[in-house]
């Protein structure tokens, strides 16, 4: 499985933009080197321009397009746009918990989330951070995290309430579909009475239109979402797919077609042989209730 890592994923239209410049310029027959010599820019700048790397300007695009020929304005105009919004997603909202966030690139995939049209979700270990309550996400944080302070976990836990408002209760909000291994629900995280507001939010959740949970069931056995967590994101055309793995201080993410594809026909699996949706919210209430006895 070919891993591709970095630093700082690309915006969803910072990704359009690289693969629209590439293609302007392939359609020409011209090398970078020979675009970077008649330019007199960069070659490397270049290169990382076509890769998604790093951004670029409206004065340096509309050199390029001008040199690959472009002189339709509203073809211009749409790659212009890509560009103009690229810059603006980089003053996301998150950009105040940037000391918190750095260090194990979760800004990264904030920027991902927030260009998303849908989220398929695997968590065999926790709730997904999405579905999460405050109480909930504080007790995760804080033991998983036993490096931060007590302000650090607050700010980390600002950040996951934020995502929700921005994903599932903003004006343009994703599609999400999780699915939970039943053992998400029997981990006591925090304390009882915090699972049980827990697996009421999870219940609420899934009957709202746009968010779907499906639970895994012990009895089920083993099943290949126990690999580990992972989270399949859909952008709008014609930005591919890509599968997101946190880890604890490099995250990864994976682009390429038969990656995408593989993590794709898993979820499906996990799709097929989980309880439906409407089983899924009776096992999780008897399962709350057995918290009461």
């Amino acid at each position: 499985m070919a891993l591709k890592r970095s630093l700082v994923p690309q915006s969803v239209y910072r990704r359009q933009l690289a693969a629209r410049l590439k293609e302007l310029r392939d359609a020409t027959g011209l090398t970078l080197t020979e675009v970077a010599d008649q330019l007199e820019v960069n070659q490397g700048s270049l290169s990382r321009i076509e890769n998604g790397e790093r951004g670029t300007t409206p004065v340096l695009v509309r050199a390029l397009l001008d040199l690959y020929g472009v002189k339709d304005e509203d073809r211009r105009a749409d790659v212009l746009d890509l560009v103009r919004a690229d810059k603006e997603q980089q003053k996301p909202w998150w950009r105040k918990y940037s000391t918190v966030l750095t260090p194990t690139r979760y800004d990264g995939y904030l920027a991902l989330e927030a260009g998303a049209t849908h989220l398929a979700s695997c968590q065999p270990m926790l709730v997904p951070g999405l579905l999460q309550t405050e109480d909930y996400a504080r007790a995760v944080i804080s033991q998983m995290r036993k490096d931060l302070s007590p302000p650090q976990v607050e700010s980390l836990v600002r950040v996951r309430m934020e995502r929700q408002n921005s994903r599932l209760d903003g004006e343009a909000t994703a599609r999400l579909w999780a699915i939970l291994d039943e053992a998400v629900l029997r981990r006591t995280v925090g304390s009882v009475e915090v699972m049980r507001d827990q697996m009421r939010k999870l219940v609420e959740a899934s009957e709202r239109p746009h968010v779907t949970v499906q639970l895994l069931p012990f009895s089920l056995g083993a099943h290949p979402g126990l690999y580990g967590p992972f989270v399949i994101l859909t952008f709008p055309p014609p930005t591919p797919d890509l599968v997101w793995l946190e880890n604890p201080k490099n995250s990864v993410y994976l682009e390429s077609p038969q990656d995408v594809e593989n993590y794709t026909d898993i979820f499906d699996q996990l799709r097929s042989t989980a309880l439906d949706p409407l089983e899924t919210r009776t096992r999780i209430a008897r399962i709350s209730k057995e918290l009461e006895e």
